[in-house]
């Protein structure tokens, strides 16, 4: 069959054959007919991502939409090595796929679930929003973030905030407070810190960030010069700023209310994470959030792989 293959660590998918999946017990066969190109995707299948498999050849993707034997259209993750999602076929454990409701599309399916399972995973199991709750979300102009703003008010936050390095986009998004910054500049972290405290004053649940970094110890240090009475749950999505590592002060901690958590594949579980998905295919089918994509063909895989994660790039395979 066709299919997308990273032969070497940090390599690119190109087209070529293999042989298809025969499944075992436990596993069921996938007419793949769609799958999402996210961040998780890309860099988990070059062997760049700390959840990657490290045995190449293997083929691309982590997740996808496509039918059944008996023809149910389904999502699914979590395929079983060498196996991947861009593929004709794939294999994956029964566990792991979801049947589709109607009203949602094979593309949109592909396209929204892994962004939108990290918001409403983090949302929910880790920051454990309740109504009435104020949100700030820091690298809200990424698809993952973006999302988060119509999730956030979608299960019941009063106020979002949101902050990003793209005011255009920033602007774009249906919050109640806009904070654009430019780390970059002279006294960056100072200016974005100075443009956080009457927003921090007011008061903030939970912050999710995306970015890290010189960001992220801005948004702590404002919270904490703030500090009230009120936790503030922070939760660590990803590191969309380029920076692992950074330099946390204990006296932040020490002198604030601020909860610091992760969220990703380790420290949600599978069952959340399935159970973070059931409920997103649900607001879309309602018509309560959206994503934009752009569709390429399995034989434009490159020209695919290459593409920006906004609007997200979904490869069609049949």
């Amino acid at each position: 069959m066709q299919a997308a293959i990273v032969k070497e660590k940090g390599a690119f998918p190109v087209i070529g054959e293999i042989a298809s999946p025969v499944a075992a017990e436990g596993q069921v066969l996938v007419n793949v007919q769609a799958a999402g190109l996210s961040r998780l995707s890309k860099f988990r299948s070059m062997g760049l991502h700390y959840s990657s498999e490290l045995t190449f050849p293997l083929v691309a993707g982590v997740d996808g939409v496509g039918t059944l034997e008996d023809g149910s259209r389904v999502y699914f993750a979590m395929t079983t090595a060498p196996y991947g999602s861009l593929a004709e076929q794939t294999m994956v454990s029964e566990k792991v796929i979801i049947r589709l409701p109607d009203g949602i599309d094979d593309v949109t399916a592909a396209a929204i679930a892994n962004p939108a399972m990290s918001s409403w995973a983090a949302l929910k199991f880790r920051a454990h929003l309740k109504p009435g709750q104020t949100v700030l979300i820091n690298g809200a102009t990424g698809s993952s973030g973006s999302l988060a703003v119509q999730i956030a008010k979608s299960i019941g936050a009063q106020k979002v905030i949101v902050t990003g390095r793209n005011e255009s986009k920033l602007q774009a998004l249906e919050a109640d407070q806009k904070i654009a910054f430019d780390m970059t500049v002279n006294n960056g972290g100072t200016s974005f810190e100075n443009a956080l405290q009457p927003v921090i004053a007011e008061g903030v649940d939970i912050v999710l960030d995306y970015l890290w970094g010189e960001s992220a110890i801005a948004i702590m240090s404002a919270i904490a010069k703030n500090s009230t009475d009120r936790a503030t749950r922070f939760v660590s999505i990803g590191t969309s700023a380029g920076q692992e590592n950074i330099e946390l002060p204990s006296s932040i901690l020490r002198s604030s209310k601020i909860e610091l958590v992760g969220s990703g594949s380790k420290s949600v579980s599978k069952l959340e994470m399935i159970s973070s998905v059931k409920d997103v295919f649900e607001l879309v089918a309602e018509g309560q959030i959206t994503i934009a994509t752009t569709e390429f063909s399995l034989e434009d895989i490159e020209e695919a792989w290459s593409a920006p994660l906004m609007p997200r790039a979904v490869v069609k395979i049949k």
